[in-house]
């Protein structure tokens, strides 16, 4: 038997419409059908461990499922918003346990990586930890990796919550919404956020294609001076 919710959710499709039978959001779609509110946020506390998961996608459909009653709207809000959380602190637990030491071994075997590189971004995390955690949890690529420096550099628990809880529920909320006010056309949120995500992907490329060249060149730099 086909689920009450997938049935509405297809009724409410246009014809011209991709229906999120498979995939994704066909899985997110069956677990929000399945066990409600609830559903999202697993799938939510999922993305954080697989990126493959995007919440671009979970987020809006969490939305529309909203708007057919299957959950209330603050339900979607609150059980994303906690899974975000959840999945984060799955993160977090994983960097503490990691710990600066370890890592100061891992970074040391690394080419043209110094561990001077890492303490001075050790020591920006903990000026400006708060920021980073609010702002990552906003950004695609950062979202789920920015809870693994917190930990490492042992951010208080209730200020990782805090910052996480705050950036999570602005960014679930914007996606949340747009599938709540869209309907049917959910999925027109996507193109935007890859679009988005894209954006990012060139930047931290770049970022990392210099900071490369930086490194060479003063390695090299240091070769010739001896």
């Amino acid at each position: 038997m086909v689920d009450q919710v997938t049935v509405a959710l297809l009724a409410a499709i246009p014809a011209d419409a991709a229906a999120p039978t498979d995939g994704i959001a066909g899985w997110a779609l069956s677990l929000m059908d399945r066990l409600g509110g609830v559903g999202a946020g697993i799938a939510i506390a999922l993305e954080n461990f697989f990126p493959p998961l995007p919440s671009e996608v979970i987020l809006p459909l969490a939305g529309f499922a909203a708007s057919l009653g299957s959950f209330t709207l603050f339900g979607a809000l609150f059980w994303t918003t906690l899974g975000s959380l959840v999945g984060a602190l799955g993160l977090y637990a994983a960097g503490r346990g990691i710990g600066p030491d370890r890592i100061r071994r891992i970074v040391d075997r690394l080419p043209l990586v110094d561990v001077d590189d890492l303490d001075r971004t050790t020591a920006w995390f903990e000026r400006h930890g708060g920021k980073a955690v609010f702002f990552g949890r906003m950004v695609p690529l950062f979202r789920s990796l920015i809870s693994i420096p917190a930990g490492v550099t042992r951010m208080p628990a209730w200020r990782f919550v805090l910052f996480t809880t705050a950036g999570s529920l602005i960014w679930n909320s914007i996606f949340v919404f747009a599938g709540y006010g869209l309907g049917a056309n959910w999925s027109r949120v996507e193109p935007y956020a890859a679009t988005f995500q894209n954006i990012v992907i060139g930047a931290v490329v770049l970022f990392a294609g210099y900071a490369v060249v930086k490194r060479v060149r003063k390695r090299r730099a240091q070769s010739d001076a001896n």
